[in-house]
């Protein structure tokens, strides 16, 4: 009979294999489940991601087992790996969304700088890595989401007091967009806006998401600023051009959720190159590297460079966004590696542990 093979040897060689979205090693942070180890040398365990990363689970799964034979002794190596998503810490006093585990602001200082794609691609991006994911569009004066993610119709309610949220590319989408005519103007004053707001967000019948992606009107008015306190955010994502006069206005919006204690999860530089699509040129229209330096300015993730391509204009404004209409291609890639850096440094957050505290009640006793 073979010599038994000791745990700690092959944990310590587990451990090389390291987290593609950094932090400590998948031993460490004890993310190894259900180690076995047979007679025979057969081991068998899983591996429990804190974020969806399916694009990866080949490679992962590939370095763990090589990293497992590496021990003398090791014969059939059998890996499963799951994705286990948990509901993380907001704002003090804001309302918990009932199945909602973490919901995402995707923010800018200013209109036109592509916070509605970059959402929209995000959320799909999430979904596509294996999570369960629905998009609020918050852009009251300005929806964009509907057109974007195909989605068209009136929401319906059963009960008369919740809504069934629209199904876009198996996302659950809610907007005002679904509620008024395409041509109607918003003529709203901030409070309506904001009420209305809170009742797409609270009376909409989410069900159970592991995110919620909430498109925000662009800038920091007063409907951004109460949707910010209002709404529980885990964290969010910033949008920005290279350009000085955005990066001007990202920094006031990065500031107004640091004062209502949002965290920062990353800045998103769109629009960073331009690839001529005749000769290859590559041209930084609106500057260079302008987001990778605000990054490092306030010390916040770079989270990633996004190209100004013609085929991500043309694809959203059809319907079908790059990660959808090119599941394979380079631009999905890049959502791809964006929705894994969003969802990996969320599963690094302080996690929300009002479900676990007991209810609380004063009776009157006589």
């Amino acid at each position: 009979m073979p010599a038994a093979i000791p745990e700690s040897q092959l944990l310590q060689a587990l451990s090389t294999v390291p987290d593609p979205q950094g932090g400590a090693d998948f031993v460490t942070a004890r993310r190894i489940k259900q180690l076995t180890i047979g007679p025979d040398g057969d081991v068998a365990f899983e591996l429990e991601l804190g974020y969806p990363a399916r694009s990866r689970h080949a490679a992962l799964r590939s370095a763990l087992v090589a990293a497992a034979r590496s021990v003398p002794g090791v014969a059939n190596v059998s890996v499963a790996i799951t994705t286990r998503v948990v509901a993380h810490a907001v704002q003090r006093g804001v309302q918990l969304l009932p199945g909602v585990k973490n919901i995402i602001a995707v923010a800018s200082g200013k209109g036109g700088v592509g916070k509605s794609t970059t959402a929209a691609n995000l959320a799909l991006a999430l979904q596509a890595e294996g999570a369960s994911v629905g998009v609020l569009d918050a852009d009251i004066y300005g929806p964009s989401q509907p057109m974007m993610l195909g989605a068209s119709g009136r929401p319906e309610s059963t009960d008369g007091q919740t809504m069934a949220p629209l199904i876009g590319h198996g996302l659950k989408v809610m907007s005002i967009g679904f509620l008024v005519e395409p041509d109607q103007a918003m003529i709203w004053r901030g409070p309506m806006a904001t009420q209305a707001l809170d009742q797409l967000l609270r009376q909409t019948r989410w069900g159970d998401l592991d995110y919620l992606i909430v498109d925000m009107p662009p800038g920091t008015g007063d409907i951004a600023l109460t949707l910010s306190q209002k709404v529980p955010l885990t964290g969010a994502v910033i949008v920005t051009t290279p350009q000085d006069i955005a990066l001007l206005d990202a920094r006031k919006g990065l500031k107004m959720f640091e004062k209502v204690d949002v965290p920062i999860l990353g800045i998103v530089e769109n629009m960073a190159v331009h690839v001529c699509s005749n000769c290859g040129h590559a041209e930084h229209i609106f500057g260079a590297e302008g987001g990778r330096r605000m990054a490092a300015e306030y010390g916040v993730p770079y989270l990633a460079g996004l190209p100004l391509a013609r085929s991500i204009r043309e694809q959203s404004d059809a319907g079908r966004p790059p990660v959808v209409a090119e599941p394979e291609g380079e631009i999905a890639g890049l959502y791809l590696g964006l929705a894994q850096k969003v969802a990996a440094g969320i599963a690094e957050k302080a996690k929300d542990y009002s479900a676990k505290f007991p209810t609380i009640t004063v009776s009157k006793t006589t």
